[in-house]
């Protein structure tokens, strides 16, 4: 996850985890709708870790749904891996906010991937954040 963090400035967020048996299919691998699950879990660590959580957020009237999702599939996890999620901002304005993601068994990477969201009010409007919660924009950009 090292040779990724100069190119954006941005440190990854990890946490680590044990596939259930649960999330695997007849094959003895991580089912593939699984992984959205992890990457859910990521992000709203990475958040928890900076001071802010969804409860927090939503407190604010505000809500960040996903608009888009993508992930390459490179190696499959399996019943009792213990992987490690890891979490970054590599894109943000006041509308809108992607986060990368890597999925790793120990060095070896599984899964990368995305996820674009937009911020909402209540009503599901497009809202600018940098007017509606100028300290949750102040820690995106750094500050």
């Amino acid at each position: 996850m090292k040779e990724n963090e100069a190119a954006t400035g941005q440190e990854w967020f990890t946490q680590t985890l044990r596939v259930r048996y649960q999330e695997t299919d007849q094959m003895g691998v991580v089912y593939h709708a699984n992984y959205l699950t992890w990457l859910e879990i990521a992000r709203t660590e990475y958040i928890r870790s900076k001071g802010f959580t969804y409860k927090t957020i939503e407190d604010l009237g505000l809500m960040l749904p996903v608009v888009g999702a993508e992930l390459k599939y490179i190696s499959p996890a399996r019943y009792d891996d213990e992987i490690t999620l890891a979490a970054r901002i590599v894109e943000q304005s006041p509308v809108k906010l992607e986060f990368g993601y890597e999925v790793r068994r120990q060095e070896q990477l599984l899964v990368t991937g995305t996820t674009r969201h937009v911020w909402v009010n209540l009503s599901w409007k497009p809202v600018r954040i940098n007017r509606e919660a100028p300290d949750l924009y102040r820690w995106l950009q750094g500050g």
